[in-house]
């Protein structure tokens, strides 16, 4: 029940109260963007969204212009000459994700689940997954959005082709915690995701979604890896762990 009308109501009410609350926040934010960068406030762009129907995501503009053209595309890495000076402090913090609050008005999406996926990096999951992944609403954040919140770190110290390294390592775990929200969908998981989305803004290097969810999917040992060369600073052994997909 809830995973339909439910959280469809859910939905409308929780984008209402946040748009409705950060309405000065965000007029400041819009102010702040037509005077820095390339001046533009909003981006716009074409992603995958409920049963692979397409739609534009809303976000404010954090990047150069054509970037999804330039340098490494669809992946952006840790201090990526790309991103604006205001557009690293707004990634960061999540905040350009914030107007998406409009697409979940519209109905384009919901405030939890997976992240909408242009069509080049949708193609990067598995074949199972892609066949399961849009069976609900792409969401504005979600269980891969917490679990990879250093995605772009990740990607920043991969060597070789990020692209293949997001195929191989990143699109196989981030599709299995997709798949297993979808096994898990109810009121309480999205109520503990939403905490959880605040939680890992605040203490980025927390793992208390593991705590929480101890029936998640296991993390590969590849990201164990690094998260121990985190520490340790070696992080030679990656180069010798077998991928988890094939190319």
């Amino acid at each position: 029940m809830y995973s339909k009308l439910g959280k469809r109501c859910f939905d409308i009410i929780a984008a209402l109260i946040a748009l409705i609350s950060l309405i000065p926040f965000l007029l400041l934010i819009c102010i702040l963007l037509v005077f820095t960068g390339e001046h533009e406030v909003f981006y716009f762009q074409e992603r995958l969204g409920y049963k692979k129907s397409k739609f534009l995501i809303w976000k404010f503009a954090t990047m150069l212009k054509y970037s999804p053209n330039l340098g490494t595309g669809s992946i952006t890495l840790r201090n990526d000459p790309r991103v604006t000076l205001i557009g690293r402090f707004l990634r960061k913090t999540k905040i350009n994700e914030l107007p998406q609050l409009v697409n979940v008005l519209i109905g384009n999406m919901s405030i939890v689940g997976p992240r909408p996926q242009m069509d080049i990096d949708f193609i990067k999951f598995p074949v199972h997954i892609r066949k399961v992944i849009n069976n609900v609403k792409p969401g504005l954040s979600g269980i891969g959005s917490i679990i990879f919140r250093d995605e772009e770190q990740l990607l920043s110290s991969a060597e070789g082709d990020k692209h293949l390294y997001y195929k191989r390592y990143i699109a196989p775990y981030k599709g299995e915690v997709e798949l297993w929200y979808q096994k898990h969908l109810s009121f309480y998981t999205d109520l503990m995701l939403i905490f959880l989305t605040a939680w890992v803004i605040l203490f980025p290097k927390s793992e208390l979604v593991f705590s929480i969810f101890k029936d998640l999917p296991k993390r590969p040992e590849i990201f164990e890896i690094k998260q121990r060369g985190k520490r340790n600073t070696d992080l030679s052994i990656v180069k010798s762990v077998r991928p988890l997909a094939d190319p």
